[in-house]
């Protein structure tokens, strides 16, 4: 190819400007220069681009039609320009994030919010199809974010730890283990167990059960927070929650919410991002926002969380 944008410019200056001399002021070059580039673009052509009328610059029939080829071509430049200089990392571009657990979406707009204040050229995306994959959606390049609880090991992922929460099982005042310190791991083959999805995956399958070799009586899905706790309300069965998750409800009485184990049993949280020496800023910053733990006001409390 032998058409350059250089080559463009110069056919749209001479023709808005009438003339090499005030072409070349526009385009910051001197008369000689900017001659010298247009006969060497005719002699490549093997045709003028311009009569010369009376001294001012004309376009031949080829010459008008390169210019409107070149406007057509310089336009679209000159957006491509202007957005790219306003993409910078720090200001513009969209964040696509995704986790694991619906439970998040308690905390997390707080965190946007705050986020959005800092970056308000910066649209958060929350991809609710990845909730059941992040880890994979990361890798294939469809988000940017994946909060979660599980860390596999992926040569092109990095995690960083962001906070841990206590997970409770969650009982009706009047189910005969309530007033229990902790809840037996065999009571759970007799009960019914309320999970988002994914049976006999998770932080309870493999932090309490499996290794104990316990399996519920029964599963019973519900994807949303809120119908979790109207099913364990309306005595259909246990759930086993964060406890920030259901602080409302223990603050209030209706629900309780007793320990997995002898000892505080604590979920890790991470952020998991592609591998890369210098992410983009706002990412950092967003994952900074992420490392405190839910706190009370976001959660619609006014004191701290019930122990």
């Amino acid at each position: 190819m032998f058409l350059e944008v250089r080559h463009l410019r110069l056919i749209e200056a001479i023709s808005r400007q009438g003339s090499v001399t005030r072409a070349g002021s526009v385009l910051h070059l001197s008369q000689s220069a900017l001659s010298h580039q247009l006969k060497e673009l005719e002699d490549r052509l093997g045709f003028p681009l311009f009569h010369r009328v009376r001294k001012r610059m004309v376009p031949t029939r080829a010459g008008e039609r390169l210019l409107a080829g070149s406007r057509s071509i310089l336009n679209q430049l000159r957006s491509l320009e202007q957005e790219l200089s306003s993409l910078d990392e720090d200001s513009a571009g969209v964040l696509r994030i995704s986790t694991e657990c619906y439970t998040t979406y308690h905390w997390l707009p707080t965190r946007v919010c705050a986020f959005a204040q800092k970056f308000p050229r910066v649209q958060v995306r929350v991809v609710i199809e990845a909730t059941g994959h992040p880890i994979e959606a990361l890798v294939k390049g469809h988000i940017d974010l994946a909060i979660v609880s599980t860390t596999p090991p992926r040569r092109e992922v990095q995690y960083q730890p962001l906070f841990k929460d206590d997970m409770l099982v969650v009982l009706r005042r009047d189910h005969p283990l309530a007033s229990r310190a902790h809840f037996p791991v065999e009571s759970f083959a007799d009960e019914t167990l309320i999970v988002y999805n994914s049976p006999f995956e998770g932080f309870t399958f493999e932090q309490v059960l499996e290794p104990a070799g316990v399996r519920p009586k029964r599963l019973l899905e519900v994807q949303l927070t809120e119908g979790i706790v109207e099913f364990v309300r309306a005595g259909m069965g246990i759930a086993v929650l964060a406890r920030w998750a259901v602080a409302p409800y223990l603050e209030s009485g209706e629900l309780v919410g007793i320990q997995l184990t002898d000892r505080p049993l604590k979920r890790q949280w991470s952020a998991a991002t592609l591998r890369t020496e210098a992410p983009p800023p706002h990412l950092s910053e967003f994952v900074k926002l992420l490392s405190e733990p839910p706190r009370p006001a976001e959660l619609g409390l006014d004191e701290e969380l019930p122990a």
